[in-house]
């Protein structure tokens, strides 16, 4: 049983639809749909933004329904390299949570997770590297490094700046650190798959609404040609 989240509903609606034998069950308000996807046995649902219900639902996910391994999918804003534009695809190498700091307490170790120890976590290497094949083959390219997670829409350049030089991340976003945290304490794989669709700077409140559909679309896509090589 492969899991998708997905945070907003553009972010999975495509997915639902494309899903055979589906069936709908809410937990903790939290919708999951479990069926069929290119063949494959998958549990679907749009969590809500941010870290804490992020993580709910991939404990959820993994608790209730056996998910392994753990997909979030959907939109992100491009940080720190002019190579990353609006429609480009990334495929997390590892992820983080930019705004966890204990720093002025615990110094050095202030950004790491509790009970992990470690600030990054990586993702999959075999789950990402399909997902990464598949973004090549049906568009031409993508980029593999590290998403930065927070609770927080970036929307300015002294922050995306500040991220950018701090982690060397190559998208943020609110929702991918927090997955990994749930499925690394499960010991459960997981990647982060996002399409870009702001710049994370001055115009990311305008961009965003422009291009999350189309930039949306685009994952969903990918994940429909990768889902039979998982």
């Amino acid at each position: 049983m492969i899991g998708i989240i997905g945070a907003m509903a553009v972010e999975v609606e495509g997915l639902i639809a494309a899903m055979e034998q589906k069936q709908a069950e809410t937990v903790s308000r939290v919708t999951f749909w479990r069926g069929t996807l290119s063949g494959v046995d998958c549990v679907v649902a749009q969590c809500g933004a941010g870290k804490v219900n992020s993580a709910l639902c991939a404990q959820t996910m993994i608790l209730k329904y056996g998910a392994s391994p753990v997909i979030n999918t959907g939109v992100a804003g491009g940080v720190g390299s002019r190579d990353v534009r609006i429609g480009d695809l990334v495929v997390a190498t590892a992820v983080l949570q930019h705004d966890y700091d204990t720093t002025p307490i615990d110094g050095d170790q202030g950004r790491c997770l509790p009970i992990l120890g470690r600030e990054r976590l990586e993702t999959d290497a075999r789950v990402s590297e399909i997902l990464a094949d598949c973004a090549r083959e049906a568009y031409g390219g993508v980029h593999r490094g590290l998403i930065a997670t927070g609770d927080q829409f970036i929307s300015g350049k002294e922050r995306l700046h500040e991220i950018a030089r701090r982690t060397g991340a190559l998208a943020c976003e609110m929702e991918g650190g927090s997955i990994g945290q749930a499925c690394a304490l499960a010991d459960v794989p997981f990647a982060v798959l996002r399409a870009i669709s702001d710049n994370a700077d001055d115009n990311a409140v305008d961009d965003f609404p422009r291009f999350a559909r189309e930039s949306a679309e685009k994952s969903v896509a990918l994940l429909l040609k990768a889902l039979p090589r998982l």
